[in-house]
């Protein structure tokens, strides 16, 4: 059966046996001698990395809520605050400002995610290695040897263990746990030590781990800052002459009280339900993952990255979990403070970590990063009065996960739109699922309380046009004194035009009638977004075009993400995408990072321009991405995608790339359903089954000798759906409703689905 039918046929993927290649898995000759290399895995909260150094087979052993969170001195001090800032800003006085609030990002070692440590093994003795396999259908790690010895590993999906089996080997095998340097006498760390790798992990201070070797298990308590202190324990047992079963867990008293006793019971209890009973729900877990969503296109290296970073997505955003951080539960293993310090930065990162989740139809775990948001709100809040003096909502630029402010530059660290774009996940997560109570009790409620801080912040001139005081547009000009502009920049403009709008839009469904009266009012009072006079192009700022090659696409935000500007709004807006984007075309990628491609795919597939979509999409692919997938931010071709060669590992351009991937596929943006709205003119045949659609739609479609042949539509909310025309003046069958309830208007198909309805347009 072809496989584009069996989408459609089966509605999801089908499962891998353990024995079989699955055409996304990952295939290596070798054990990868980089942790940045390494094989993946995780869930969510615990993670490992299976590498090698010399004879040594590692792993490199994560979990989420490591952290030390002592706080930033220099914020205890009276001057920070806005109006101190401001004024400096007014007097030009940088050097004062970044004294306070950049200097100790790169100054002082914490605050800063911490790595947990290492698992190893000798290997010397099991000869080459024949071949390594990831099978992404089971999250499942397979190391072969020439000699016949085999390991399989696994992080858990649902339960707080990981797993591994030696089989084919007859000799004793003894485990070891190496603690991170956070004591001794290591100084320089890791040779292989990334270019943007801070401080060593000594500079934390803390004391020498205890270590507890047992007959069968080994206990490793390292305590940190602040009380904080975290366990890893491992244990093993010989299950017959050549099997030897290991599982360990790591805990933190971040959530529970005595970590070593939790840690130790659980390994206790997995090697109670055994290997194999572990691994089958494991499975069990990663099946039903796959099912939520699957496309087949024609690029087999869009068709595999795609599957890949799902898998990571899998694997590192998990509800109960802290959110995806900028490498999440694979903190880098240099023996140093991991690049960026392992954060949480909220100026592009953690946004774009949870694009895809929407429309891949992962609403569950996507809800990770809303739940940890709304428990950080306390936090955001406090500092919002602290810092401006005022109420509503903002958040630090960049974080702790307990969503305390760790400075940087401060142009961005203090912006006064980061819970603008935060919001837009809570309102997509509502646009897709429809779920009223989410909308009643966090978006709209979240919403509210950021526009009503913008409307204190905001300054309403003689002429009755509102204005910020300060604005930026990561991360144009850097952290310059001209990195702050005194007109309201259109990063910043997009996302307050687009967040009182959305709160008028959510009060009005939710019957606040006087609430979205206020907000419309003060909607009206912003200005328009900048745009050239001759071309209609996006700028900067007023008066301010792009001049240079840049990174961010931050001046784009109303093409995509939030789609202010949208070629179905006619002519003009059309003008102004093809002008913005023929910008950054002409200006070139010098200075573009990874997740610069993988934001351009999103936003050439906005409008409709699927080979250069495509493209874009290809190179990260191909120029940005480690071994095991991983986005390394620079060229490492280094074949002229850019000047930018540097590679520290972080997720977003991963998260990024997959719904680039997705918006060639399905389009639902303001509630108008289209399928295949922007693929290459050389894919005659396609099909994804249930990607997800505002309006709560689960969509599946199948594309064959160059048109859609097939359009399914589940209804899960009862809501009008609003279908672009698939067929054009073909003739097609409907099933599912009655023509006669069918209406046509604009080349639109507006159809009054009921909750739980399936609705079948063919081709005749």
């Amino acid at each position: 059966m072809n496989r584009y039918w069996l989408l459609i046929g089966i509605m999801a993927l089908p499962v891998i046996p353990a024995a079989a290649a699955g055409p996304h898995d990952f295939h290596f000759p070798r054990l990868a001698d980089r942790w940045d290399e390494a094989v993946p895995l995780g869930n969510g909260m615990l993670g490992a990395l299976i590498w090698q150094e010399g004879s040594i087979l590692r792993f490199s052993l994560d979990r989420a809520d490591l952290w030390d969170n002592r706080p930033v001195e220099n914020f205890q001090k009276p001057e920070f605050t806005f109006a101190w800032m401001y004024q400096k800003i007014l007097e030009k006085d940088i050097q004062s400002v970044q004294d306070l609030i950049d200097k100790p990002y790169d100054r002082d070692p914490a605050p800063t995610r911490i790595p947990a440590g290492r698992l190893e093994l000798d290997q010397a003795a099991f000869g080459p290695v024949q071949a390594v396999t990831l099978d992404i259908q089971q999250a499942l790690c397979t190391v072969q040897w020439e000699s016949g010895v085999q390991l399989q590993a696994f992080v858990h999906a649902d339960r707080p263990v990981g797993w591994f089996r030696l089989q084919g080997y007859d000799k004793s095998v003894v485990p070891r746990l190496i603690p991170p340097p956070f004591s001794g006498d290591e100084a320089s760390g890791n040779q292989q030590a990334n270019s943007l790798s801070g401080h060593t992990l000594q500079s934390l201070g803390y004391p020498a781990p205890e270590v507890i070797n047992g007959k069968d298990s080994l206990t490793y308590r390292q305590k940190g800052w602040g009380g904080f202190e975290f366990v890893i324990h491992c244990a093993w047992r010989q299950t017959d002459a050549k099997t030897f079963d290991g599982a360990w867990a790591i805990v933190s008293n971040a959530r529970e009280k005595n970590p070593a006793a939790v840690a130790e019971r659980e390994v206790t209890r997995a090697l109670r339900r055994t290997f194999s009973d572990d691994l089958a729900s494991h499975a069990r877990w990663w099946k039903k993952f796959w099912e939520q969503s699957a496309i087949a296109i024609p690029d087999p290296l869009l068709e595999t990255q795609w599957y890949r970073e799902m898998y990571k997505f899998g694997s590192t955003a998990r509800r109960g979990a802290p959110p995806i951080s900028l490498q999440a539960v694979w903190t880098a293993d240099e023996r140093r403070i991991p690049p960026w310090k392992g954060d949480y930065h909220h100026d592009l990162n953690t946004e774009l970590s949870y694009w895809p989740c929407y429309s891949a139809n992962h609403l569950e775990e996507g809800l990770s990063f809303l739940d940890w948001l709304w428990e950080i709100q306390p936090a955001a809040k406090n500092w919002t009065r602290r810092f401006y003096n005022q109420g509503g909502l903002n958040v630090p630029g960049v974080t702790t996960i307990q969503g305390e402010p760790m400075g940087g530059w401060h142009q961005y660290t203090c912006s006064p739109t980061t819970s603008a774009w935060l919001a837009h996940h809570f309102y997509l997560h509502w646009c897709y699922s429809q779920d009223r109570n989410f909308l009643k009790t966090r978006a709209y409620p979240w919403i509210r309380d950021v526009a009503v801080f913008l409307l204190e912040h905001s300054r309403l001139s003689e002429n009755g046009v509102r204005q910020l005081p300060l604005s930026s547009s990561p991360e144009i000009n850097d952290n310059r004194l001209e990195a702050w502009f005194q007109t309201t920049t259109n990063y910043d403009l997009a996302l307050i035009r687009w967040v009182i709008g959305a709160a008028a839009e959510l009060a009005e469904e939710l019957g606040e009638k006087a609430d979205a009266m206020t907000w419309r009012t003060m909607l009206d009072e912003w200005p328009p977004l900048a745009r050239d006079e001759t071309d209609g192009r996006l700028l900067v700022a007023p008066n301010c075009p792009l001049r240079e090659s840049h990174r961010h696409f931050s001046h784009l935000m109303a093409i995509f993400p939030l789609g202010l500007i949208d070629p179905d709004n006619g002519e003009e807006d059309q003008k102004t995408i093809a002008s913005s984007l023929a910008e950054l075309e002409r200006l070139g990628p010098d200075w573009w990072c990874g997740y610069s491609y993988a934001w351009l795919g999103s936003l050439y597939a906005r409008a409709c321009q699927g080979d250069k979509a495509a493209e874009v999409l290809r190179i990260f692919a191909e120029c940005f991405c480690s071994p095991n997938s991983f986005h390394l931010n620079g060229d490492q071709t280094q074949s002229g995608k850019s000047k930018m060669t540097y590679r520290p590992f972080t997720l977003e351009g991963n998260m990024a790339f997959a719904a680039g991937v997705q918006e060639m596929l399905l389009k639902s943006h303001r509630g108008i359903v289209r399928v295949f709205p922007a693929i290459p003119e050389s894919w005659r045949e396609a099909a994804f089954t249930t990607l997800r659609a505002e309006g709560a739609f689960l969509v599946s479609a199948r594309r064959a000798e160059g048109k859609t042949q097939e359009v399914r539509v589940v209804s899960e909310a009862g809501k009008p759906l609003r279908l672009v025309n698939p067929f054009g003046e073909d003739e097609y069958t409907l099933d599912g409703i009655s023509e006669d309830d069918v209406k046509r208007s604009d080349g639109q198909l507006i159809i009054p689905a009921k909750k739980g309805m399936t609705i079948i347009l063919r081709r005749k």
